[in-house]
């Protein structure tokens, strides 16, 4: 059974007042209701509640590998403009950071096609793993509920997703009947680094007086937000990024048709994005290979190399305009037949533009259409095994047309097929998934075609060896077919810095994962502790040739890598108030001969300390994150840096409604720090001193 939050929020799509917005937080200083990072005293202080995971209908504490979910009450201290720094401060995982309009997640120091998006079981098919300027179609502010997965549970969406599957998942589509004949909710936020104004808003209403046959449920949401440049910690030579502004409109209405067996419905969404582009420089315009070099003459010239704040005034930053819109076909039929215990559809139809405009003139134009379909019959217990098995199919046709078109018009086919089965014999719970894949990948201009077929599998295991206590193991043998990007690529992507190559001979890579946990969640004292090992040949990866004034020649390229790494979180609760937590991450990934990857994560630590107080809840911590010094080749070193965070909320009732207000402060020492995963880290660091205070109305 799936664990679903409703949650919705307030604000007309495509027009937030700012007078409002500015009118509602000032209410709540004046009000001085605390409010933010409710979710990590809970989590110190109470016995983990179980929740399930809707990708494979297992609680999370059942599972063989890490799973992470944050439901809506958590997503509302964590939520940021975007899905990476959303996600950022979960254990193993960091974001990618491009300024503020763009950031994916990076799990266990793998990004890009190695971290598959979905929308509540559906693939994203946005254009984010092309490039990191790419923004995630996802909204975090109408998210219900977010779940990371690794191990079997991962092969049920994707053989490729080495570092993990998040599923995002949202209330678009009604898959119940609300328990008032109309009911939601709305949300208002404001921040000061990048003077930020956000609002949402959800509404949900069913047909009065149905019959047990099913009723029409109608669902509308939509989100809007508006940022400025960001203000950055002290000591840079500008005091904010240039073009680290982001707007950002999304809507969306669906209509189900709900019964007691099951549901199905249509959603219609509708994105519009426009940010700039912190660090882009035209210094590159005119450079040229000449074998494995860069030649950069008088038309390339040297000037604008420098991607920090001097590079662009405000002026003649580019500027993303974003278009994405998208259609959700889903449905779920309970107990069809005998012997199965439910059938699912998942379909997703995404039609997406991205301009990057320069000069008011669009320079490159990405476009993405794709679709696609999953089918899968979820059986009842047979042998005492219960599971699912499913297909998959997906179509995409990406082009570039423009200045920096540096890839070619590509067609894409993937079909899949996946097995996911699960056992359960008196304090052991196995899971095995098995997973093949299909892949065809066509150069629109050059006619070149290359097809790839991958079979992935996994097993693992959960031993809850004493009352509160679970050791777990899983392994994995899985496989990632190259991207159209790694095998097509071919000129300057100015937005990185990079003159990207491809590789129209790279073959499949094939990797071997071994991940170990054991846990404590229940007492005064509770922990958590994940250790994991991935061999990886043939790993795809950016080789940087050569580098020419900040220019970097980036070959895409194939070699024997290594992951290794952990995750580990210890909290003591001292009193019925106070509870002390330690946390911690890391990561080594390198080449079998001994060569650093690019862009992984540093190491970070984090000291947390909870409290609650007469209804209110509290958090302050000190989260240090370590220098990264093993670099790849023309990679520059990252300082480390600590940052100081503090949050409050509380949380009231007036009548039938719920009202949640809340305040947390960010980087409030104001240090400067720099993304070790960033491909402009120096042009953009991250954000400084900020202060975020929002309000919520649940009804």
């Amino acid at each position: 059974m799936k664990l679903r939050h409703f949650s919705t929020r307030f604000s007309k799509p495509g027009a937030l007042s700012a007078r409002s917005a500015h009118a509602v937080l000032g209410m709540a200083a004046a009000v001085m209701v605390p409010a933010a990072m409710a979710q990590q005293a809970k989590e110190a202080e109470a016995t983990l509640s179980e929740v399930t995971v809707s990708t494979s209908g297992l609680p999370a504490a059942d599972m063989a590998t890490p799973v992470q979910v944050l439901d809506s009450e958590q997503l509302l201290q964590r939520q940021a403009a975007t899905l990476g720094e959303t996600l950022a401060a979960e254990p193993g995982i960091h974001a990618s950071h491009f300024g503020a309009g763009a950031s994916r997640p990076v799990i266990r120091g793998m990004d890009g096609a190695r971290v598959s998006i979905l929308s509540d079981g559906s693939e994203l098919l946005d254009a984010s793993t092309v490039s990191p300027d790419h923004a995630v179609t996802s909204e975090p502010m109408l998210a219900t509920q977010m779940e990371v997965l690794r191990g079997p549970s991962a092969l049920l969406y994707s053989a490729g997703a080495m570092g993990g599957v998040v599923n995002v998942l949202d209330g678009k589509i009604p898959t119940s009947r609300p328990d008032k004949s109309v009911q939601g909710s709305a949300q208002l936020q404001g921040g000061t680094a990048a003077g930020q104004t956000a609002g949402a808003f959800s509404l949900t209403g069913a047909a009065p007086n149905a019959d047990s046959s099913g009723s029409l449920v109608l669902h509308a949401e939509g989100v809007a937000r508006n940022a400025g440049d960001y203000r950055v910690g002290s000591g840079w030579s500008d005091k904010k990024v240039a073009g680290s502004f982001n707007r950002t409109q999304t809507g969306s209405l669906g209509l189900s048709w709900v019964t007691d067996k099951g549901y199905l419905g249509l959603a219609y969404t509708r994105q519009t994005a426009r940010y700039g582009l912190p660090g882009h420089s035209h210094g590159f315009e005119g450079c040229h290979t000449h074998g494995d070099h860069l030649h950069c003459g008088e038309e390339g010239g040297h000037e604008g190399h420098d991607h920090g704040a001097e590079a662009h005034g405000a002026g003649d930053v580019p500027v993303v305009e974003l278009t994405s819109e998208r259609w959700d076909l889903r449905g779920e039929w309970r107990n069809p037949a005998a012997g199965v215990a439910a059938v699912r559809l998942r379909s997703g139809f995404t039609n997406y533009r991205h301009d990057e405009v320069e000069d008011g003139q669009v320079a490159t134009r990405f476009k993405n259409r794709a679709h696609d379909l999953r089918l899968e019959v979820e059986h009842e217990p047979l042998a005492g095994w219960r599971g699912t098995l499913g297909l998959q199919t997906m179509n995409r046709r990406f082009s570039a047309q423009g200045e920096e078109a540096y890839v070619q018009p590509t067609d894409t086919r993937r079909d899949s097929l996946y097995l996911f089965e699960e056992y359960r014999w008196q304090d052991w719970s196995l899971q095995a998934a098995l997973r093949h894949d299909r892949q065809r990948v066509e150069a629109q201009l050059t006619d070149e075609r290359r097809s790839h077929s991958a079979t992935s599998a996994s097993l693992g295991t959960v031993w809850k060896f004493q009352p509160g206590y679970s050791a777990t193991a899983s392994v994995t043998t899985g496989s990632r077919m190259p991207t159209a990007e790694e095998l097509f690529a071919n000129g300057l992507h100015m937005a990185t810095a990079t003159y990207e190559r491809g590789n129209a001979n790279l073959s499949r890579e094939r990797s071997q994962a071994l991940d170990l946990g054991l846990a404590k969640t229940t007492g005064d004292t509770k922990w958590k502790l994940n250790a994991y090992h991935y061999r990886i040949n043939d790993y795809i990866y950016g080789a940087t040739l050569d580098a020419h004034e900040g220019l970097q020649l980036l070959q895409y390229t194939q070699g024997d890598a290594r992951f290794t790494g952990w995750e580990a979180q210890v909290s003591q609760r001292l009193s019925a108030s106070w509870t002390v937590s330690v946390f911690g991450d890391g990561v080594r990934a390198r080449l079998a001969n001994g060569e650093a990857l690019p862009r992984i994560p540093s190491q970070r630590w984090g000291l947390r300390v909870n409290t609650r107080l007469a209804g209110w809840d509290g958090m302050a911590e000190w989260v240090q994150v370590t220098r990264q010094n093993r670099t790849a080749a023309f990679e520059s070193e990252t300082a480390g840096y600590g940052m100081l965070n503090l949050g409050a909320s509380y949380q009231f009732r007036s009548g039938t409604n719920t009202w949640s207000v809340y305040v947390k402060g960010q980087n409030l020492t104001n240090r400067l720090a720099y993304a070790a995963t960033s491909f402009i880290k120096t042009a953009a660091p991250l954000m400084g001193r900020n202060l975020t205070v929002g309000i919520k109305l649940d009804f």
